[in-house]
């Protein structure tokens, strides 16, 4: 369960999502608002509805230096990674920690999977623009692909960590009847194009709760 603590100078300025923080300094002040998501009330609006979280909160040190931790919600990895202008990043939806004040967070990516009839839940990516330094969290272990022009990767949706913007992101449907019946993978899979990197999570949301659920405890 690892921890990321970001040393801050007087006036500089780190951005996460509301209720992320772990622990701070004395020196840290907070102010939280909508306008540090991309997009402004409209953008945190549409960040709200995918489920990513309406209010972002400014970590800022003041008049001394401090420091600020935000922990990892899973067992995994918290991955550094440099935003500019070209050099941009699809992440999953819960896989945002921080960044600096330049980047830009935006809703790029939303699809509800298997709604009405199938009963799917939906699947939403995180744009990481602009200039600056972000933190993403990916769960388990990582396992990074660099795919060549035209090459493609299927991947269940839950695995998908983070990618260059230069890749290609749709989702599709697993062909074959006995495969979507009896195959036990789901119904879709999410389809990645290069060129660019891709980052898989071996650990899911979904496989954690399957497998801890017959240990839980239930009411009656």
């Amino acid at each position: 369960m690892p921890v990321l603590e970001v040393a801050l100078n007087p006036g500089d300025r780190l951005v996460a999502e509301a209720g992320q923080l772990s622990w701070m300094t004395e020196s840290i002040q907070l102010h939280t608002s909508t306008r540090s998501a991309a997009g402004g009330m409209m953008g945190a609006m549409r960040r709200a509805f995918a489920g990513a979280g309406l209010f972002m909160t400014e970590y800022t040190a003041a008049q001394q230096p401090g420091r600020v931790a935000f922990a990892t919600k899973l067992p995994g990895q918290i991955m550094p990674v440099p935003v500019q202008p070209g050099a941009e990043y699809l992440v999953h939806r819960h896989g945002f920690l921080c960044a600096t004040e330049d980047v830009q967070i935006g809703l790029s990516f939303q699809r509800r999977l298997g709604a009405g009839i199938f009963g799917g839940a939906g699947f939403t990516l995180q744009r990481l623009g602009g200039h600056g330094h972000a933190w993403v969290e990916l769960s388990g272990e990582v396992v990074q692909y660099n795919l060549a022009p035209g090459e493609t990767l299927r991947v269940h949706p839950g695995h998908v960590g983070m990618f260059d913007a230069s890749v290609s992101f749709d989702i599709t449907v697993l062909r074959g009847i006995r495969n979507i019946l009896f195959g036990g993978d789901g119904l879709f899979l999410a389809q990645l194009t290069g060129p660019g990197r891709v980052w898989l999570q071996s650990l899911t949301i979904a496989n954690l709760a399957h497998a801890v659920g017959p240990y839980l405890a239930t009411s009656g």
